[in-house]
């Protein structure tokens, strides 16, 4: 079941993280946030876990894009899922539900921005009414590499 996500849940959250860190293709991150850099980054409202029977299998937030007044209703989506909840409909639930979240608190629309070779990530997204506006061409070097993303929007508002 999916619900909000509280501060007791943020360890399991961070292992989660580090899953995607490990894959080398979820994030460009190296290291995990401690707990507290981790709370303040994401929305303090708009986080949620997909829960188990007490175990967390994935979770979803958003941070906003800037702090300018006219863009205050755009969000960065972040969503990882457990390595053994992949391909299970995890991520598709959790996505939709923030989508619909996002939009009852006044967000109009979301971003992601999600490394080229993440096909996973992509389909995901583009399954959740995300489209593609464009590709960020050596927009990381990572390992010595120049790393493109792949830039998606959902319009909360305009696509209703």
């Amino acid at each position: 079941m999916i619900r909000f996500l509280e501060k007791k849940d943020i360890p399991e959250v961070l292992k989660i993280y580090q899953s995607g860190i490990d894959t080398g293709i979820a994030t460009f991150e190296t290291t995990v946030p401690s707990m507290d850099e981790w709370d303040k980054k994401y929305h303090p409202s708009l986080r949620y876990v997909y829960d188990e029977n007490g175990t967390i299998f994935g979770w979803v937030s958003i941070t906003p894009v800037s702090q300018r007044e006219v863009y205050k209703g755009v969000g960065e989506v972040s969503i990882y899922v457990h390595p053994d909840a992949q391909g299970k409909g995890v991520g598709s639930r959790l996505l939709l539900h923030l989508i619909e979240q996002a939009q009852l608190s006044g967000y109009w629309m979301l971003q992601a921005s999600i490394i080229e070779v993440n096909k996973a990530s992509i389909q995901l997204h583009k399954k959740c009414g995300f489209r593609i506006v464009g590709v960020r061409k050596g927009i990381a070097r990572k390992n010595g590499q120049w790393k493109n993303t792949v830039l998606m929007e959902k319009h909360l508002v305009l696509d209703s």
